[in-house]
């Protein structure tokens, strides 16, 4: 089972392009396999795409034997208006959100709040993420293996993410909403809460 093709076909055919549109970028960590993340223009913005999370299930640590077909699979997809120049070490940091299954442990889902403590690129005052459903669709995979998902990453401050400590991840994106706050603005300030 080739999950890694089926899982970029599933990706580029949703944004509606072709491979050779698209650039990529390796990286590795120690103990893993090379995790890929594509970058995918679109229409006045860029989609990041991670290409490496779903290769395993997500599962308990704590189970003495893991299940090598049977359990959650996702990628992650990260989208940013473009006009705000590079995000240096951006490629890095999710590729750290998407292997934390393999190292930490975590199982992805929306609403999950990830918390790196650390700018996720360079000169960011975002230090967080906050997981949501993907407009991906998901990416059948033959039984028993579960369907391959896609979060949405929205990047997120240390102050927003003491929100979602405190009020939930919901609470959070209607203030968003009612502020008129564009999550997918790389120079956006937090809102005020």
């Amino acid at each position: 089972m080739d999950v890694l093709s089926a899982v970029k076909s599933t990706v580029l055919d949703h944004f509606g392009v072709t491979p050779d549109a698209v650039d990529s970028a390796s990286v590795t960590f120690l103990g893993l396999e090379p995790i890929e993340i594509l970058r995918i223009p679109g229409d006045g913005a860029v989609h990041y795409a991670t290409l490496g999370g779903s290769r395993h299930p997500m599962g308990d640590p704590g189970d003495l034997l893991a299940d090598p077909v049977r359990g959650p699979r996702a990628e992650l997809v990260l989208t940013l208006r473009l006009g705000a120049g590079p995000q240096s070490g951006l490629v890095r940091t999710l590729g750290v959100l998407v292997a934390s299954p393999s190292v930490e442990g975590l199982v992805l889902q929306p609403d999950s709040l990830i918390d790196l403590s650390e700018p996720l690129w360079q000169g960011s005052h975002f230090t967080a993420v906050l997981l949501g459903e993907g407009e991906v669709p998901a990416t059948p995979l033959p039984e028993p293996a579960e369907p391959v998902a896609y979060f949405s990453v929205t990047p997120i401050t240390a102050t927003e993410a003491a929100w979602v400590r405190v009020r939930g991840a919901q609470a959070l994106r209607d203030a968003w909403t009612e502020a008129g706050i564009d999550v997918t603005d790389p120079g956006r300030r937090a809102v005020n809460l």
